[in-house]
């Protein structure tokens, strides 16, 4: 069963979970490719509740949250959109690695 999309208005994924996040516009660089992008919309991003506690300058800038991706991902906690929980890996028995 595939989860719906979660506004981050209404839920915020736990502290520390590895969600599926949607950043409109999110351009990812290529290698190799001089300036050259792909728009990736939907990508692995872990969420850091309460990320700027501490540092007020930065929690009014940025808000309160952090979202921290995998290699240079990393997204502002206003960058994100929706969220919805990393899916199972398949559950056929032939799949499965011993």
């Amino acid at each position: 069963m595939e989860h719906p999309w979660i506004d981050i208005c209404e839920q915020l994924p736990d502290d520390d979970q590895r969600v599926l996040a949607f950043v409109p516009g999110n351009k990812v660089f290529l290698p190799g490719m001089e300036l050259s992008f792909e728009i990736r919309e939907v990508i692995v991003l872990r969420f850091c509740k309460d990320f700027y506690a501490t540092n007020a300058e930065k929690q009014e800038k940025y808000g309160l949250h952090f979202w921290s991706g995998e290699g240079n991902s990393n997204h502002f906690f206003s960058d994100v959109t929706h969220w919805k929980p990393m899916p199972s890996g398949p559950q056929d028995s032939e799949t499965t690695v011993s």
